[in-house]
C-alpha cells in the first residue's frame, strides 16, 4: 500500500460535517498528502433524519444484488465512498490520491498517542439544522457493530 503512516496526517472526524470534510480532504489528497481519518462513525450528515435514511435505503435497492452497484453499510466504507465521489478516480492522479486515504472506525491502538488534527471549517457546531451521525445512519441500513 502507498500509505506511509509516519508521514500521514491523522484527522479526527468526530462532529465534522461529512460533505465539507470530504471536499477539503479530497483537495488535500490531490495535492499529495496521505490522510488517515479516525472516528468515521461520529461524522455528521446535515438534514432531516427521516429523509437521509429514506434516501440511503433507496440506494440499496438500485441495481442487482450480485452485479452492483454496491453501496456500503459500514461507516468507514461509507465515508470513504463519499470522498471517492469527490475525486477523479478514473484518472491516475485521482486513483493515486484515493490510495493515500485510510478511514477507520474508532481509534485503533496505534493512533492512541498520535497527535490528531481537525478541520475547523467543517465543525457541526456551525449547523443550524438537524443532523444524523454516519454511525446512526448505517445502523438504520443494516450495519451491526462488533460490540453489539
Amino acid at each position: 500500500m502507498i500509505l506511509q503512516r509516519e508521514s500521514a496526517v491523522v484527522i479526527d472526524a468526530s462532529n465534522l460535517i461529512l460533505g465539507r470534510m470530504a471536499t477539503i480532504i479530497a483537495k488535500r489528497l490531490l495535492e499529495g498528502e496521505s490522510i488517515i481519518i479516525l472516528n468515521a462513525e461520529k461524522t455528521v450528515i446535515s438534514g432531516k433524519r427521516l429523509s437521509i435514511v429514506k434516501e440511503a435505503k433507496r440506494k440499496l435497492t438500485i441495481g442487482h444484488p450480485r452485479k452492483g452497484p454496491y453501496f456500503p453499510r459500514r461507516p468507514d466504507r461509507y465515508v470513504k465512498r463519499v470522498i471517492r465521489g469527490m475525486l477523479p478516480r478514473k484518472k491516475s492522479k485521482g486513483l493515486n490520491a484515493y490510495r493515500r486515504l485510510r478511514v477507520v472506525v474508532g481509534v485503533p491502538q496505534e493512533f492512541k498517542d498520535k497527535s490528531r488534527e481537525t478541520i475547523s471549517e467543517a465543525k457541526s457546531e456551525n449547523l443550524k439544522c438537524s443532523y444524523i451521525t454516519v454511525g446512526e445512519l448505517v445502523k438504520e441500513i443494516g450495519w451491526t457493530p462488533k460490540g453489539d
